[in-house]
């Protein structure tokens, strides 16, 4: 991570530079605590120049060739090919992710900037007819502006290039703000990254700070014309009612409660596969997770003696190790969290059939089994590795528990029946679906977002064209038109 370690932790209309604010913040390896970089937050007034200077730079970046752009997007993933392993090292030392979840989320970052490479020739407007006499309608597809990306700590590097690459090759500039946490793999590395592959300065800047320095200022800035976040339900309502009041398009990717529904004629072997990489993949700290999953009884104690054999195969610690399937979460913080939601568990007549040490930031695998939708361990967002399994007695009780949630982001069902559980999927309320799948999914060229409280909007393909950009109406009159009172 040598080169990424150098970087400070600000980038600002195209200068490196260190923040002018009053909190220094403290980047820590989560799993032994070593410091990875130190360094002073952005201000007011670091933030006023970002948006500022993008508004200034993004008029003459929005002209720039398609070809041009599809250029600076390919170089971007040759970059990031050629210093692959010191990418993996800081996912591995900034986020504790494991090899396997560093190399996963490489793979969805790349695949990204490679749909968004295609978007500069997917600029389309339409001509459309009038009903009046010598009129031409044109449609044109134009950037919104300037946009603000919030990001998370779990998947910084995808859920910050999730929407920074789909909104540059729209030919907007971009103010990044990443999780404080993670300011390097979401934020600092990309501004790198982009900056090797010659992107003009001053088109994507990095601000990284914390609430405290700037308060609400980000989302109600008056230059960016789209926020997009990715983050916490709590956070997400907040921004989106800051941004409502100042008319700001939102999109929002907020939290998940997903169920992996099991029912009674599924491949069971299969369904615990699919079941423990959905839940325990990156420590649970994935909003698609599977908190939840939902069982026939007809097949529950077959499902659960497995599912359990197999968790117990899972090794814990040192996510430098290349062994090692979970790491440590990201802070104490969320450690106290879950185990005061496992003690809330426990407390209300759950289960806990394995229940793991905790080590550190380590939190060792915790199943619970009689557990009911009124629990508070199956209404809030576990991001940890812990998980609830749940006994039902239909199809239709399966249906009920999963949308016994405020949530509704992904979920999986199981059945050798294809037909049926496509059936089932459609009775289910959530955004996403997969049948005879995992509900850790995400890719570049289907719609991806949430209902209820797992978030407003859809990114990925064409409906990240469609939120990065607006439609602009020029009419032209051929021929002279009679005008009332003429």
């Amino acid at each position: 991570m040598s080169i990424y370690k150098q970087l400070e932790s600000q980038y600002i209309n195209g200068v490196w530079k260190d923040g002018s604010g009053q909190a220094t913040i403290q980047n820590t390896n989560p799993f032994n605590g070593e410091v990875i970089a130190s360094y002073r937050a952005a201000s007011l007034q670091d933030l006023d120049m970002a948006y500022e200077s993008a508004k200034v730079v993004q008029k003459k970046w929005a002209k720039e060739n398609p070809i041009n752009v599809q250029k600076i997007m390919n170089k971007a993933v040759s970059y990031m090919e050629e210093n692959h392993e010191e990418i993996v090292d800081i996912i591995i030392q900034e986020i504790g992710g494991t090899r396997l979840k560093a190399e996963f989320e490489i793979g969805l970052v790349t695949n990204m900037i490679k749909e968004a490479s295609s978007f500069p020739m997917r600029m389309s407007g339409s001509i459309l007819p009038s009903p009046i006499d010598g009129k031409e309608n044109r449609v044109y597809r134009v950037p919104v502006g300037v946009v603000g990306v919030i990001s998370p700590f779990n998947f910084p590097f995808f859920l910050s290039m999730k929407s920074v690459a789909p909104a540059l090759a729209t030919g907007n500039a971009v103010v990044l703000k990443p999780h404080e946490h993670t300011a390097i793999t979401g934020g600092t590395m990309i501004a790198k990254i982009f900056e090797e592959a010659g992107l003009p300065k001053g088109v994507l800047q990095v601000v990284t700070t914390e609430i405290s320095e700037i308060g609400d200022r980000f989302v109600d800035h008056p230059v960016p014309g789209a926020i997009s976040f990715t983050g916490s339900t709590k956070v997400g309502k907040h921004i989106g009612e800051v941004a409502s009041r100042n008319l700001k398009e939102v999109h929002l990717e907020l939290g998940g409660n997903s169920a992996l529904i099991v029912l009674e004629d599924a491949d069971i072997d299969y369904a615990v596969s699919a079941g423990v990489f959905s839940r325990f993949t990156h420590q649970g700290q994935i909003c698609m997770s599977a908190n939840r999953i939902i069982v026939h009884e007809d097949v529950y104690d077959e499902f659960v003696q497995k599912y359990v054999e197999k968790v117990k195969t899972l090794t814990c610690g040192d996510p430098a190790n290349s062994n090692t399937i979970i790491g440590p979460l990201i802070n104490e913080r969320q450690v106290k969290n879950t185990v005061n939601l496992i003690e809330k568990g426990i407390e209300e007549g759950a289960h806990p059939l394995v229940r793991g040490q905790v080590k550190g930031n380590v939190v060792e695998p915790v199943i619970f089994t009689e557990v009911t939708p009124d629990m508070q361990i199956a209404n809030e967002e576990f991001f940890a590795p812990v998980v609830a399994i749940m006994k039902v007695t239909s199809e239709e009780q399966a249906i009920a528990y999963a949308n016994a949630s405020s949530y509704g982001l992904s979920g999986a069902v199981h059945t050798r029946d294809v037909n049926r559980g496509a059936e089932v999927a459609k009775q289910l309320e959530s955004g996403m679906i997969h049948i005879n799948d995992g509900t850790i999914n995400d890719e570049p060229n289907v719609a991806f977002g949430g209902v209820k409280n797992s978030g407003v909007g859809r990114l990925n393909g064409e409906w990240s064209l469609e939120a990065f950009t607006t439609t602009k109406w020029i009419s032209i009159q051929h021929t002279k038109r009679q005008f009332p009172y003429s």
